[in-house]
């Protein structure tokens, strides 16, 4: 092993979350991603720097946190906390969780935009364009699609205001350039030939850097009216993150780790990742990363996730059901390297019955089974091969470099079947060596040990290359088999899991078979207040007042029960200008509420919200939709209404009292 001091650089990077709600799987399959490259690169020897983090200034998290009756720094502290904790739910190895807020990052972005103005790359004028809320950009008549955002297909409304610009033209040849003379530069190369073709080569407009109509920003330090726009601010935690000063006071950390090896983000921001970026850091006069990898979507089986459709998967939903590792392996494996993968029901129950316990968990246990029962756990090479071994090692060796070649290329989902091909080897041996005829003839005790031990061998380098993929599975098998993992750079020979060594006695069953009906009627059981909801509110009449409610004396009020719930989904009522209806999940419950809020809030603004609810209300009914509670709201003189929200984070069913 090579000491720390003399390890090869490696930083990768995710894209920082937007700070503006739970991150649902397609959100959380980037991190998954970027976690198993970088555990393979650990594992190839390099010193990886793996940073993620949040993105955290905006108009819309301006207009949420007001919503939501809090400053814009409490709603981010909170929605920061709650990314992360997903990240660390699917066990993601990063080194550095950056935060837009963080003072030095904002610092410093004070830093880079008077910078640029000095040298002139940045000048002040007013903006007069089509603008969306959600995607904070820009975009002239010509580059809407139908009308809509070009990027997220939603409503953009004239905007005027005075903004300073950056002159983005006066770099364009210079990084058309770069990306000549680079090929690696922007993967996959479709990703490419979209922003040479439709933005680079048309020619660029200069792009704007600040805004005046929202507060929630980090300050133009020479203008404080204006904040620092989106793409200045949320880039530069690239470089900022690792100690980066343009002042010419950069930490040793920048001066190891920059340029960045890899940025891996989705394909929507390939723009201002290839293009916008570049600029900047060519402005900046600092150096260009080496790659940026635009991978593609996760979508839902049924269609494009959305929240107020209640249709989207969480990964602690899909955890819940499947375990961390089998979710990490359906992401991993089932996205393509260019197209959208898809995510559904079925297809999770087919992949952990056929891939992960059949394949995987059934070869195993098989293996640890047969070696307690034919020689008591212990696994000796009996140096007794034929045609059948020869083979074996020769489809296991092949498929080790297999794995180097396609992780070299970022192919994980192609990585990760040739390991799994080591293991679907493994079974055919099983079958063609047929270990349970051989124990009856003592004779062929010696046959009977060199195959068991293949096998364990064979189970040993497939883990270790999981490893980088399924953590906590690869470990699981290693710890039966009572051994270390295999090092990349011994993996180029076959045998050495020492002879003599002994397995568990009890294997543990790594992923049980599941029945897809009891999985599916779980599932309706979680979505189906949803489709009621559709149902109801589409045969909905006219409102029904509700009869006011006489004075109660304190028992009384003792009798009603508080508690906290998750809005999970949330639609407008129909043939009602205020009725929104939402799904509330109380505990292990859900209860359908119906609350007169829909001019203070949109129901995507609800979904994800933990709110404090009157549980025990007898049910009624809301232009005819039924209503089983109330979400408790405050008022003011206005009649403005905010939601009451716990202060702190509490899980969905804690009780108010």
């Amino acid at each position: 092993m090579c000491k720390e001091s003399n390890k090869k650089p490696y930083y990768i990077t995710t894209a920082i979350a937007y700070a503006s709600g739970k991150p649902h799987i397609g959100n959380t399959y980037e991190a998954v991603l970027a976690d198993a490259i970088a555990r393979y690169k650990r594992a190839e020897g390099y010193d990886v720097f793996f940073q993620t983090g949040t993105d955290e200034h905006g108009q819309k998290i301006e207009e949420k946190a007001k919503a939501a009756g809090v400053t814009p720094k409490e709603f981010v502290d909170q929605a920061a906390d709650g990314i992360r904790s997903i990240w660390d739910l699917m066990n993601t190895s990063y080194d550095k969780f950056i935060r837009t807020t963080d003072e030095y990052h904002e610092k410093q972005v004070q830093k880079i935009f008077k910078k640029l103005y000095d040298q002139g790359d940045i000048y002040k004028g007013h903006y007069e364009g089509l603008y969306c809320t959600p995607c904070e950009s820009f975009f002239t008549e010509s580059q809407l699609v139908d009308g809509k955002c070009p990027d997220c297909g939603g409503e953009v409304k004239p905007a005027k205001e005075e903004a300073y610009f950056f002159r983005m033209s006066k770099y364009a040849d210079r990084l058309i350039a770069h990306i000549n003379e680079n090929p690696e530069f922007i993967q996959p190369v479709s990703r490419k030939n979209e922003m040479m073709n439709n933005f680079l080569l048309p020619g660029l407009q200069d792009l704007c850097v600040s805004r005046t109509t929202f507060t929630w920003g980090i300050p133009v330090s020479f203008d404080p009216k204006h904040v620092t726009y989106v793409w200045l601010d949320a880039l530069t935690n690239y470089i900022t993150g690792i100690g980066y000063d343009c002042d010419g006071n950069s930490t040793e950390q920048y001066q190891k780790l920059w340029p960045a090896d890899l940025h891996l983000i989705g394909k929507d921001i390939i723009r201002f990742h290839t293009i916008y970026w570049p600029i900047f850091l060519m402005a900046l006069n600092v150096p260009l990363p080496k790659q940026v990898f635009g991978h593609p979507w996760l979508l839902q089986g049924d269609g494009k996730m959305s929240k107020s459709k209640g249709n989207v998967l969480y990964p602690d939903t899909l955890v819940d059901f499947f375990g961390v590792d089998a979710v990490r392996y359906f992401v991993l494996h089932e996205m393509p390297f260019e197209n959208d993968g898809v995510i559904s029901w079925e297809l999770m129950v087919e992949r952990m019955n056929s891939d992960l316990a059949n394949i995987l968990g059934n070869l195993v246990n098989r293996t640890i089974s047969m070696s307690n029962k034919y020689f008591g756990g212990v696994v000796t090479n009996g140096n007794d091969t034929d045609a059948f071994d020869e083979d074996l090692k020769a489809v296991v060796l092949d498929e080790v470099k297999k794995v180097q070649e396609k992780m070299e290329k970022l192919r994980v989902a192609d990585a990760i079947t040739h390991i799994f091909n080591i293991f679907r080897r493994s079974n055919k041996y099983i079958d063609e060596t047929a270990p349970w005829t051989l124990a009856k003839d003592e004779e062929k005790k010696a046959r009977l040990e060199t195959v068991l031990y293949h096998l364990t061998e064979a189970i040993t380098i497939g883990a270790s290359l999981l490893d980088s993929f399924m953590p906590e599975t690869s470990k699981k098998i290693l710890t039966q088999l009572n051994t270390e993992k295999r090092e990349l750079s011994q993996m180029n020979e076959f045998g050495l899991y020492p002879s003599g060594g002994k397995v568990t006695e009890q294997p543990e069953i790594l992923f049980a078979r599941m029945d897809i009906k009891e999985v599916m009627d779980k599932v309706d059981a979680l979505f189906a207040p949803v489709e009621e909801a559709k149902e109801s509110a589409e045969e909905s009449g006219d409102v029904i007042d509700i009869e006011p409610k006489a004075e109660i004396e304190y028992d009384d009020f003792a009798k009603l029960q508080f508690q906290v719930g998750e809005i999970i989904a949330c639609e407008a009522v129909p043939k009602s200008k205020k009725l929104l209806c939402s799904q509330v999940r109380i505990g292990s419950q859900v209860k359908q509420i119906v609350s007169g809020i829909k001019a203070h809030y949109s129901p995507e603004e609800m979904v994800g919200k933990k709110v404090m609810v009157v549980v025990n209300l007898k049910p009624a009914k809301l232009a005819g939709v039924v209503s089983e509670g109330m979400l408790l709201c405050a008022e003011d003189a206005e009649g403005n209404l905010s939601l009451m929200v716990p202060e702190k984070t509490m899980p969905a069913g804690a009780e108010i009292c």
